[in-house]
């Protein structure tokens, strides 16, 4: 009896404390899928803003030539792996179980955390370790991405679907803006931090989501679409890493479009994906389903999402670059701190998300999505010609005010935004199409490096050498010097500005700097002649990037208007 007993109460331990069937089971649905997207989107961004803290860390300089892709792939190897993986992990929810797929995912990105903060290794060796675990930890973050939005639509009706995905979309993409935050403060403390504070969130998480969460969602048995993922991981990888290595200077040119290797995956990449669509269209089970597509509703929202997902990246990159490489420096902080306090200047950015994101989702439910995801747009839009007015040197109130505005718009956008891509979609569908909007979110990111940083180098290419060699010779560097210094590629100063670096020093050389007189030398090395000295060129560039991303956000406002048929399957 007593062993019956025992066995009994070691039942209940392992049974889930809420059924599926439970009134409250989906509010725990929502908050554990909302911490796996928070801690995956995070993730992305961390890194972004503590690179010279970790670079500093494993001893390695970033700005040698011949480190310039360690950096490349610092930035993008996490988001060019979410972007190829999510199809497939939301494809694989779909066979296999949602929630089976994205428990492991919450695992694999905790024990890939605990590795990732105890590199043992310096210089390009611990460089590789970092990447390669980074990709590992992609993989555990794809999960969570992709079937944390098809998770929720299957706990929640559709009258309260719209709120429960705004929720989720808000942490998901404020996780992007929080990491800038996060990351400044804790690499200012060990660079291997950004890595541990992942560990403990991650061990919660993941016994919450294996006690709690169940798979209530249409399960569609089928055979894996081995050529659609082969096809479309070839195809996507081959354009986004042409794209990104694009801006890298070759054969005397100050950007690499014209490097075989590029050129191969800006067509080739391109090529593989039109094999990919025609392997789906034949095959009887696809990895993706591309009749989704004649649905003009899930069509726009993926549009708008991709060219959102641009915009916002680029404009990250764009505001740490002002920031840590020409506004603070002027404004007396020194180099070391950039990555601290840009990350605290960035914070009307996180609250103007924040503060919009849940209240769109509330209200789409109820007066409908289209109207709130095209205004999030139009006034997007409008915070990037704010942007363009300010002076480099700007007043930070009128700049807090313009970023603010951002982060509303794109409050406004991304609730209602998936509410409408997740209803044009029939229940067993839900996982492919939550990959496929993630997908477009993650591939625009790692776009906006190659697109934004590129109309960024075109523009410093035009004025950045005269302004140089000019503000050079006027410290007494001689004129061949000068011009010499002049005549490297910009993307080496725009990579110092982006990682807070002052790069003046490195680029003469003690036996230069020793020559001059120490006045000029002290003025060449401190805070403010770098700051000065690219100011202008850096505006030049501006003009041309928020110009493009005033298009994007206005174009992705009209997708956001398209309709098309509800999918009856949405309405449980």
């Amino acid at each position: 009896m007593a062993t019956k007993e025992g066995a009994t109460t070691r039942i209940q331990r392992r049974t889930p404390r809420i059924a599926a069937d439970h009134p409250h089971y989906k509010w725990v649905a929502l908050s554990n899928t909302t911490l796996g997207m928070l801690i995956a989107t995070i993730n992305s961004s961390i890194v972004l803003i503590s690179l010279p803290a970790i670079f500093n860390g494993i001893r390695l300089d970033p700005l040698q030539p011949g480190n310039v892709s360690y950096l490349l792939w610092m930035l993008m190897g996490y988001m060019l792996v979410t972007a190829v993986l999510v199809v497939t992990l939301g494809r694989l929810g779909d066979m296999l179980g949602r929630v089976k797929i994205y428990n492991a995912g919450f695992l694999i990105f905790t024990v890939t955390s605990v590795i990732l903060s105890v590199d043992p290794m310096h210089g390009g060796g611990g460089a590789l370790w970092l990447i390669g675990w980074r990709v590992a930890q992609a993989v555990g973050g794809s999960m969570l991405m992709a079937n944390s939005a098809a998770i929720i639509t299957d706990a929640f009706p559709a009258k309260q679907r719209g709120m429960a995905l705004g929720v989720n979309m808000v942490a998901g993409i404020a996780g992007s803006f929080i990491g800038l935050v996060l990351g400044g403060l804790l690499a200012e403390w060990n660079w291997r931090s950004i890595f541990w504070v992942n560990v403990p969130i991650g061990l919660i998480g993941t016994v919450w989501a294996y006690r709690s969460l169940h798979d209530t969602g249409v399960r569609r048995p089928a055979k894996m679409d081995w050529w659609g993922n082969i096809t479309f991981a070839v195809g996507l990888t081959a354009l986004l890493a042409g794209i990104t290595y694009g801006i890298q200077p070759y054969g005397g040119h100050t950007m690499g479009w014209t490097n075989p290797w590029v050129l191969a995956g800006l067509i080739g990449g391109p090529a593989t994906l039109l094999v990919f669509c025609l392997v789906e269209s034949r095959v009887a089970e696809p990895m993706f389903p591309l009749k989704l597509f004649r649905n003009a509703a899930f069509a726009g929202g993926n549009a708008a999402t991709l060219l959102g997902s641009i915009a916002r990246g680029g404009l990250q990159f764009m505001l740490i670059i002002w920031l840590q490489g020409i506004w603070l420096p002027l404004h007396g902080y020194d180099y070391a701190n950039t990555p601290l306090w840009a990350g605290i200047y960035l914070l009307p950015l996180t609250v103007g998300f924040l503060a919009a994101g849940p209240i769109a989702g509330y209200l789409s439910d109820r007066y409908g999505a289209r109207l709130f995801a095209s205004a999030g747009f139009v006034v997007m839009a409008a915070s990037f010609g704010g942007l363009l007015l300010l002076p480099t040197d700007f007043s930070y109130w009128l700049f807090a005010l313009v970023v603010f505005l951002n982060g509303l718009g794109g409050g406004l956008f991304a609730a209602p935004n998936t509410s409408i891509i997740m209803a044009s979609v029939p229940a067993e569908a839900r996982g492919a199409a939550s990959g496929m909007r993630a997908t477009f979110q993650n591939a625009g990111m790692v776009l906006s490096i190659g697109v934004f940083f590129s109309l960024m180098v075109a523009g410093l290419a035009g004025s950045l050498p005269h302004t140089l060699s000019s503000g050079l010779m006027a410290q007494g560097v001689p004129a061949a010097n000068a011009h010499q210094v002049a005549a490297l590629p910009p993307v080496g100063t725009l990579f110092a500005a982006f990682l807070g670096y002052n790069p003046i020093q490195q680029l003469l050389g003690p036996d230069l700097l020793g020559k001059l007189a120490p006045a000029n030398a002290h003025t060449l090395t401190g805070r403010e002649f770098f700051p000065h000295l690219i100011s202008g060129p850096f505006h030049d560039g501006l003009v041309v990037v928020f110009g493009l991303a005033i298009v994007m956000s206005l174009v992705a406002a009209g997708a956001s208007l398209i309709r098309g048929r509800r999918s009856t399957s949405t309405q449980n």
